[in-house]
């Protein structure tokens, strides 16, 4: 008797193929983007999306994953790789938005960046989201990088967040006539100047990276990694579709593709066309309210209902799944499978918490967090603190319902 080994199994045999034939067909799609109205900018969304899709998926580039292994197993390389990233992107948005407005004030915000009120509402959004990541394992980029790799339990998570969007629809008017209205809009370059807060955000996410790093000191080297030399071309090249890259390199491009984005089009964010097509069906329902006070009046991740889904942010989304799916596939990491009813729950509450912080945040770690600290807003600051704390109280809690199960 002979059993199939996982490497002859027809999908991993087949999955570098159908890799380039999906390259090939996304390559020839720009084509027909390119005569579209706003063909280029449509055209740049698309690549970036596919771009950015490659390196989440390649780099497993997770808020969540990098958080659970800093505070389950103390590896900090994922959370250094956030670090990494915010940097990298903060120097690029100063270099840009320097020169949009030369000369930064107060009440005066740059144009489209995801800076948002800061106020205990901003607070609950993070806490949200944070357990959200807890419950279904991902966040809502994750969740779409995911979803191209065949997760079970990603399109549930995605269907719950778009059900958590319309939650917070329902909530956001009493929520911002309650406090929303009336809280602070912090750019810190407005009040520090450019210098001053591109020095204080960067002796911050040092500070953060130093206490990070700690998490190095209780490693050993294995004696083969320190005497192996410089690979061959052939062993990159082989490298680059096995296994995962290295975290610096996630974070390192992340925050390189988040600076870039914003010189052809809006700041990086997922959320907004998901947003957009569950406020649309839930208005069209009569499930929310018609009037969103105040809501399309802040930057960030907009659900503002579009005529046309050829909008960049589809665009972005629809690159960032086809080139998760064509990396999932060079590096035979597609692998699906059929959904538990534990997969569907997990999903759907998680999601369920997911969009209600997103929607009530105004993005979620890629927007709002992400493109909003790159920014310079305090909200993303706000926004990333609360999140963390979920998830480490999250962890924390799962921890202990585990022993009690097993006492």
């Amino acid at each position: 008797m002979t059993t199939t080994t996982t490497s002859n199994h027809p999908i991993k045999f087949l999955s570098p193929i159908a890799a380039v034939v999906l390259l090939v067909a996304l390559a020839l799609s720009t084509r027909w983007v390119e005569g579209l109205a706003g063909g280029r900018t449509l055209v740049f969304a698309l690549v970036t999306g596919a771009v950015l899709g490659l390196v989440l998926q390649r780099s497993r580039f997770c808020f969540y994953c990098h958080a659970r292994d800093w505070f389950e197993g103390g590896n900090p390389r994922g959370l250094l790789a956030i670090v990494l990233a915010l940097a990298v992107g903060l120097v690029g948005h100063t270099v840009v938005l320097g020169g949009w407005l030369p000369v930064p004030q107060p009440g005066k915000l740059p144009p489209d960046m995801h800076i948002g009120p800061v106020s205990w509402v901003l607070v609950a959004a993070g806490l949200s989201f944070g357990a959200g990541m807890v419950v279904s394992g991902s966040c809502i980029s994750a969740h779409w990088y995911r979803l191209a790799e065949g997760s079970a339990v990603s399109p549930f998570a995605l269907l719950g967040s778009a059900l958590g969007f319309i939650l917070g629809f329902k909530t956001w008017n009493g929520l911002y006539s309650l406090s929303v209205a009336d809280a602070p809009v912090v750019w810190l370059p407005a009040h520090l100047g450019y210098g001053g807060a591109l020095l204080v955000q960067l002796a911050v996410l040092a500070a953060v990276a130093a206490w990070l790093w700690r998490g190095f000191a209780r490693e050993q080297v294995p004696e083969d990694v320190r005497a192996a030399g410089v690979p061959g071309l052939r062993a990159v090249w082989q490298r680059l579709w096995s296994g995962r890259w290295s975290y610096w390199v996630g974070g390192l491009a992340v925050g390189l593709i988040g600076a870039l984005a914003i010189v052809r089009m809006r700041p990086l964010g997922v959320t907004a066309t998901l947003g957009s097509a569950a406020r649309q069906w839930a208005q069209g329902q009569g499930l929310i309210p018609d009037r969103l006070d105040g809501l399309d009046g802040f930057a960030g991740c907009a659900t503002l209902p579009q005529s046309t889904w050829l909008t960049p942010n589809a665009l972005l989304l629809a690159g960032l799944v086809a080139g998760a799916f064509i990396a999932a596939l060079a590096s035979r990491q597609f692998a699906p499978r059929w959904p538990t009813w534990r997969d569907a729950a997990r999903g759907l509450s998680g999601g369920v918490l997911l969009g209600w912080g997103a929607m009530t945040g105004l993005g979620c770690t890629i927007g709002t967090l992400l493109s909003g600290g790159m920014a310079g807003g305090l909200s993303a600051w706000v926004f990333a603190a609360s999140l963390f704390f979920a998830v480490w109280a999250g962890l924390r809690a799962k921890a202990l319902l585990g022993k009690t199960s097993k006492t």
